[in-house]
């Protein structure tokens, strides 16, 4: 089974809270969300260990919901991993607060904490607690002062910021 796809092991709990202290953003529009991400930086978990050029691809589903494709080169075996799951709204859906499944009925939360508004060029991402963080950008790379800011937001809603691991986007697989 491939790597990536061990992503679902972190929905397994069915947790799709909301981090204590932590608001997703409001006026949220998912038509602009839609499109691919780049992982910039995230907390260290085992379904992402040993691999770059991670990223994800949104898109609507017929249901309403989003279809979700990750995808990441394992640097081990030298190949392209990709999972796909699916995500709906929790509540409102100008609210950046959803469920995501890699796994059947199994679901996490995804929590938008911060958006670049006016571009939808960088978010940051939240799970259902403070383990779960990813900085994502619509480009493989990420302006330094953005990411310092964001880093810096993090720090301030008590995430292990110094544990942040930045993924390798710029050299070709």
């Amino acid at each position: 089974m491939k790597r990536i796809i061990l992503i679902g092991l972190l929905f397994l709990t069915g947790c799709v809270d909301l981090p204590e202290g932590i608001t997703p953003v409001g006026n949220f529009e998912v038509e602009r969300y839609l499109g691919k991400w780049y992982e910039i930086a995230r907390l260290d978990h085992r379904f992402e260990r040993g691999l770059t050029h991670i990223s994800a691809e949104y898109s609507l589903r017929d249901d309403g919901g989003l279809k979700v494709v990750n995808k990441g080169y394992n640097t081990e075996y030298q190949e392209w991993d990709s999972a796909e799951g699916k995500a709906y709204f929790v509540g409102r859906p100008d609210i950046g607060r959803l469920k995501v499944s890699f796994f059947g009925p199994f679901y996490g939360g995804y929590n938008i904490i911060a958006l670049d508004k006016e571009n939808y060029n960088y978010a940051m991402i939240a799970g259902p607690d403070r383990d779960y963080l990813w900085i994502l950008s619509r480009t493989p790379t990420l302006a330094p002062e953005i990411v310092e800011r964001l880093v810096a937001e993090a720090k301030e809603l008590d995430f292990a910021v110094d544990q942040l691991i930045y993924t390798e986007q710029t050299q070709t697989p």
